[in-house]
């Protein structure tokens, strides 16, 4: 097991954004809300996760343009950009753009693979050059190079009143050091760490053949991938790596409330026992409880203990108010009892 853990540096959430498909505006204000209620709580970082053809967020960063006018400290993250559904050069100029709207609080996050239910979507998406694209790792490798200012084009110059640069424009020069990566397999974990990438773990893993001895432990495995991460990158063991477990804090709910969250845990148990699916994931239990029992399974969790920052999930199909007072517990509550602290100047 890993020392003590280190104070908790940053503290951060995530959320995925639902919506009703007859109002999906209001959805979206909420999702607004509850970041613009995360700055005021002090939260350091605020994340969206995509969901294409889903009714939750399908353009993260459409949303935290919008976050960027309402907010002016936190940073926004997306967890992640499947890049599958992207082009790297396209979606390089939003990163950027974004990023200066912000004052350079982007923090993209993003990952590779084939769009989930890619035979289904393949002729929206690709119908001419469905067969011939790459989703491995090349296709991120693209969007690094444009994003660290490589050339997109072999051309620069005046062409009458037009002007052309080779590289992607605007160009944020801080924005490549805030590139994080959604890994949850020790090879995936080893290359995020070679290209010199933040790490973003969550509450899915794939249980490769990391060393960890005896039956399949999820946090074991996270653990085993962080460190494989940071033998890797070049920063070794100052790499940034952030965590995204579900926590729920029950501190100030109500018996409604903490029943509710208790089932909603309940309910999603049984894939914790086994890896699930052909991919054979294998996903981490939800934490439900006190301030005080939530700190003994996190110090107690081997992935935790190699981390100094998280966003942790929320829950989905919660109310609104259901995320007031779980963030607001975060902050207030559990943050500070892992040694979190807001950042001086902050008025809450």
């Amino acid at each position: 097991m890993s020392p003590t853990p280190r104070p908790l540096r940053k503290l951060g959430f995530l959320t995925i954004g639902l919506f009703d498909e007859a109002d999906p505006r209001r959805g979206h204000e909420s999702t607004l809300g509850l970041i613009t209620l995360g700055e005021r709580l002090g939260f350091d970082s605020a994340w969206l996760r995509h969901r294409h053809l889903q009714y939750g967020i399908s353009s993260p960063l459409a949303v935290l343009a919008a976050a960027s006018q309402r907010t002016s400290r936190i940073q926004l993250g997306t967890a992640v950009t499947p890049l599958g559904w992207e082009n790297p050069l396209r979606l390089a100029e939003d990163l950027a753009t974004v990023d200066v709207l912000s004052g350079g609080r982007l923090n993209p996050g993003f990952s590779v693979g084939p769009p989930t239910h890619y035979e289904h979507v393949r002729g929206a998406l690709y119908p001419d050059t469905g067969e011939q694209e790459d989703f491995g790792p090349r296709r991120a490798e693209r969007l690094l190079a444009l994003v660290r200012g490589e050339d997109a084009s072999g051309f620069a110059g005046t062409e009458g009143i037009e002007v052309y640069s080779r590289r992607v424009q605007p160009h944020s020069p801080g924005l490549a050091s805030r590139l994080w990566y959604g890994a949850g397999s020790l090879r995936s974990a080893r290359w995020a760490g070679e290209q010199g990438l933040n790490l973003l773990t969550s509450s899915v893993v794939k249980p490769e053949d990391t060393g960890v001895e005896g039956p399949l432990d999820f946090a074991a495995i996270q653990a085993a991938q962080i460190r494989a991460f940071r033998e890797r990158h070049p920063d070794g063991g100052r790499a940034r790596v952030s965590q995204g477990l579900v926590v729920i804090p029950t501190d100030s709910a109500t018996p409604e409330q903490r029943a509710r969250y208790q089932a909603y845990a309940l309910a999603r148990t049984p894939r914790t026992l086994a890896p699930q699916g052909a991919a054979r994931l294998l996903f981490a239990p939800d934490l439900v409880g006190t301030t005080e029992e939530l700190v003994e399974r996190l110090h107690a969790h081997a992935g935790y203990r190699e981390v100094d920052e998280v966003a942790f999930a929320l829950p989905f199909t919660f109310a609104y108010e259901d995320y007031v007072q779980i963030l607001t517990d975060l902050a207030t509550r559990l943050g500070p009892a892992l040694g979190w602290s807001p950042e001086p100047g902050h008025q809450g």
